[in-house]
């Protein structure tokens, strides 16, 4: 796997329920990794690096979980070249 960079393209599909959520991800998931996503300029201090710390550890959590479901997702769209139901 290579570096995860957070300028990193997304890939959405829809969901059984029709929602637009990161491969791998529930929308809950997907909706925690977004913000998660997003620098806070609100954090200063030492508790804001334990903070920043945090949500870094949970973002690459969420990334990796998203990364090795897209491989998979990849290998089998090559496995079944029909139609993918990628969302941009």
């Amino acid at each position: 796997m290579s570096e995860p960079k957070k300028d990193a393209p997304r890939r959405y599909i829809a969901d059984g329920a029709g929602q637009r959520v990161l491969v791998g991800l529930t929308i809950s998931e997907t909706i925690e990794f977004e913000a998660l996503d997003k620098p806070d300029a609100d954090l200063i201090g030492e508790m804001g690096r334990v903070r920043q710390a945090r949500h870094g550890e949970r973002w690459l959590e969420l990334y990796v979980k998203h990364e090795r479901a897209w491989s998979d997702w990849m290998a089998q769209t090559r496995a079944r070249p029909e139609n993918p139901q990628l969302l941009n």
